[in-house]
């Protein structure tokens, strides 16, 4: 158990430490613009339809759930805004994180762990080429970059599924779903939505290239390293979601009705 818990440690030691270089790389070397652009259309074509295709019974599910409770409160005109509400705040981020985590994230991992087991990352070091900054930092930031834009994809699906399944499917009123929506949300909505997509991505990847790089023990190594980044990086997640809502409520005031 001691030796579960020092391991533990010991990793979330590095993944701080790989945090502090990738950000000190990204503002004192040279932007790897090609290495960035692949990185960043590799990541979309595996991510795009899966979003998409998550996000639609996402908000089918929200919508019909708060629809139904909604009406047993006597508050049917509202179901729309609470719903759209719930998949922007909530549904969104953590839809994207969860594919971005198990997509991007993993595809980090076994090319870092590959690269580590063929020895090309002792071949750039011997080089005088720093890995992080050659390899880890394009990828961090085509995480986030495509996290963000996926969670901006999935709002926009989720909100077409819940006009669908508030107006057509249950009988709601299309003025009063818009209505509704434009008392409830607000700009900052929105703006936390990206904050946490942006955050998520970044901490995928960054879990994904340190259990990449410390991959040992031939291709059975990575396979371990890739899982284990993946079941990491899903409570990381979940944990700092927790943290940003419940720091969102108590800065930022909710409107009323």
């Amino acid at each position: 158990m001691s030796m579960q818990f020092a391991s533990l440690v010991r990793g979330m030691g590095g993944i701080g430490l790989m945090t502090v270089e990738v950000f000190k790389s990204i503002f004192t070397t040279k932007f790897q613009t090609r290495e960035f652009l692949e990185q960043a259309w590799f990541m979309t074509s595996v991510t795009l339809m899966p979003a998409i295709l998550v996000s639609i019974p996402f908000g089918a599910v929200i919508s019909l759930e708060v629809g139904n409770l909604t009406g047993q409160l006597g508050a049917q005109s509202f179901a729309g805004a609470t719903a759209v509400l719930a998949v922007v705040r909530e549904a969104a981020p953590i839809a994207a994180a969860l594919i971005i985590a198990g997509a991007a994230g993993s595809a980090i991992c076994s090319d870092m762990g590959a690269r580590k087991i063929r020895e090309e990352i002792d071949a750039l070091e011997v080089l005088g080429i720093d890995p992080v900054v050659r390899l880890v930092t394009p990828r961090v930031l085509a995480c986030v970059f495509v996290s963000v834009m996926i969670n901006g994809i999935v709002i926009a699906t989720g909100i077409g599924g819940g006009y669908f399944f508030t107006v057509m499917v249950q009988g709601g009123s299309a003025g009063a779903f818009l209505s509704s929506f434009g008392a409830l949300a607000s700009l900052p909505d929105l703006y936390i939505s990206m904050v946490k997509a942006a955050l998520f991505g970044f901490l995928a990847a960054i879990v994904g290239a340190h259990n990449g790089l410390r991959a040992a023990g031939g291709p059975s190594g990575v396979g371990r390293a890739v899982n284990e980044s993946v079941i990491v990086a899903f409570m990381l997640l979940f944990v700092l979601n927790s943290l940003i809502t419940a720091v969102y409520f108590q800065v930022v005031p909710q409107d009323g009705l």
